[in-house]
């Protein structure tokens, strides 16, 4: 294309050309001049820093400057108490305009877990539990139970379902099982057989082995020495042997096995 075909096609599209300069010029007059004047009118305020305060104080703190406090999130925070603000946006110091929103991370202090149901486990079994649910198994006592088997939890320091800091430790009791009573051997020496079979159940106790032994100078069936003898202690449900007449020869001795 030579120079001259070059200019009639500058003047043919003059217009053309004077339209697209006319768009850049608004286009960076717009954006240089017109958006940060209107971005920037009236941003005369200066963001006070509100982490460290209550969800309230924050509130009050941003109102009295003519800004906006909104509770956006609420996350764990071990190093803060529930409901303290524990982050902003915009940043303390930020220059905002009148009525900006401030949106505040509120502290949900430490995390917490649900307490696992222990009763009717073994310790073991309680142990692992804890350690799933981030929790830690305190002091471990024991007791007598008519109802938990004997090396199964009874009962716990912290209910069920219940909610706990993480690392919290939780204390258990542990069954021991049936409580052995104890009692005292009534004396049954003298008595007839029937006799000291009501006597002994009536302690709570059983007849054991009964050996008979011979004798001519007392009635049978009378009782004549018994293991544990009268006045000793004695498990509650413990088996007394007795010795009893039975008439024959003197070397006579003939056992019956308990019942």
């Amino acid at each position: 294309m030579t120079w001259r075909t070059l200019q009639k096609f500058i003047v043919k599209r003059k217009n053309l050309f004077f339209f697209i300069g006319a768009l850049v010029a608004l286009f960076l007059l717009v954006n240089y001049m017109v958006l940060p004047w209107y971005v920037n009118h009236g941003s005369r305020l200066s963001v006070p820093g509100v982490i460290g305060m209550t969800a309230e104080q924050a509130k009050q703190t941003l109102e009295a400057v003519s800004l906006h406090a909104v509770e956006a999130d609420v996350k764990p925070d071990p190093t803060q108490p529930a409901g303290v603000v524990i982050n902003q946006n915009p940043p303390p110091q930020a220059v905002v305009k009148e009525g900006r929103r401030v949106y505040l991370t509120i502290s949900g202090g430490e995390a917490q877990v649900t307490v696992p149901l222990l009763r009717g486990r073994s310790l073991r079994d309680a142990r692992f539990s804890l350690e799933r649910f981030g929790l830690k198994l305190g002091e471990v006592t024991y007791a007598m139970s008519e109802s938990f088997p004997e090396n199964t939890i009874m009962d716990q320091s912290a209910p069920a379902d219940s909610k706990l800091a993480k690392g919290t430790s939780v204390g258990i009791t542990v069954s021991r099982g049936t409580q052995i009573q104890e009692t005292t051997v009534p004396p049954v020496v003298g008595k007839t057989i029937t006799e000291a079979e009501k006597i002994l159940l009536q302690a709570g106790l059983k007849v054991g082995i009964i050996t008979y032994q011979p004798s001519f100078d007392l009635l049978p069936n009378t009782v004549v020495d018994q293991f544990p003898r009268g006045g000793e202690p004695a498990r509650q449900g413990q088996e007394i042997d007795l010795f009893v007449v039975r008439v024959g020869k003197p070397t006579e001795e003939i056992q019956t096995p308990k019942n």
